[in-house]
């Protein structure tokens, strides 16, 4: 599945771009990815001249930047390793989900192709990682769970918890401390009546209320969830949801 001669760095590009859109339409600028991995805007620049000559973008001056199929064949290689090596040092090594990011970045370009599918069959290949994020299969093909980021949901959806950012470790310890996790179940409360954020009741595994009483989330905290909704409500005024299945385009012609 992953394309021959490719550097880590090339490797890192395409998977952040990926990443980007994953879970929203908006398309990554040549600023955001500058910020996402933390390098000036003239390196990146430089780099995605150099990944449109490797045709693994398309990309205009002061345009979006957009993964072309070879450039998303690499992606979904470069996502699978790192979800599966994530997976791994939970399940196996112990290690608790705002530890594995790091450590699956440096992993991920070391290991074998042989390795990753061996990891992933001890692992009984899994379909998503600690955080909720879709793993691709070994043909490159992705599910992702029908959700929507909790802070665009009005009150009354209920649902579980389907995906949680890991762009902050002390966030990820924080959701722990409070109760929240990946298939935690709630129901959206909304908006406090004053300040910011967004009121949630958390569930009891039957589908009871906690006797804690409503929990207010923070703007940044509610912004990085993502609930599976069950069910409908009346007046509800959330139509779209985030998700469905993708298929490698390199996969899709066999």
């Amino acid at each position: 599945m992953k394309p021959p001669a490719t550097s880590s760095s090339i490797e890192d590009y395409v998977k952040v771009i990926y990443a980007y859109t994953e879970w929203q339409d908006k398309p990554i600028t040549s600023t955001a990815l500058a910020t996402r991995l933390g390098v000036a805007n003239s390196s990146v620049s430089e780099m995605v001249r150099k990944l449109k000559d490797q045709g693994l973008v398309d990309h205009q001056p002061y345009s979006p930047i957009h993964l072309t199929p070879e450039g998303l064949a690499l992606a979904l290689s470069m996502v699978r390793r790192h979800r599966l090596l994530e997976t791994y040092l939970v399940r196996e090594l112990g290690y608790t989900w705002d530890e594995v990011h790091d450590e699956a970045e440096h992993l991920e370009h070391a290991v074998s192709e042989h390795f990753i599918e061996r990891m992933s069959a001890k692992l009984g290949h899994p379909v998503r990682d600690p955080h909720g994020d879709p793993i691709p299969d070994a043909a490159g093909r992705i599910t992702m769970a029908p959700s929507h980021r909790l802070d665009e949901l009005d009150a009354g959806h209920t649902g579980r918890i389907s995906r949680i950012s890991d762009h902050d470790p002390e966030l990820l310890r924080h959701l722990e401390s409070i109760g929240i996790g990946l298939d935690t179940p709630l129901t959206v409360l909304g908006r406090p009546r004053f300040g910011a954020g967004l009121q949630v009741s958390l569930l009891a595994s039957d589908g009871s209320t906690h006797d804690a009483g409503p929990l207010t989330l923070g703007a940044e905290v509610a912004a990085s969830l993502w609930l599976a909704s069950v069910g409908v409500h009346p007046e509800c005024i959330v139509s779209d949801l985030t998700g469905g299945s993708l298929m490698n385009p390199h996969t899709a012609a066999h």
